[in-house]
């Protein structure tokens, strides 16, 4: 996949995405030449997969305010 496909599939922006690598959150890209690199399609969808199974085990932060 390239970086426009990757932003398209995940909603991030390209300068999220490159910093997110550097952090070790996003899977990291494959030089496929010179000035180009791709991600795999199904490490894109492993994280997406991870990401939002990790959001449904935090507490709600959703105040009540009817107490």
């Amino acid at each position: 996949m390239r970086i426009k496909q990757v932003e398209a599939r995940t909603g991030l922006h390209r300068s999220q995405i490159y910093a997110w690598m550097k952090e070790g959150h996003f899977p990291q890209s494959i030089k496929t030449g010179p000035a180009s690199v791709a991600w795999l399609g199904n490490e894109i969808d492993k994280w997406i997969e991870n990401t939002f199974r990790l959001r449904a085990l935090r507490p709600s932060h959703k105040s009540n305010n009817n107490e």
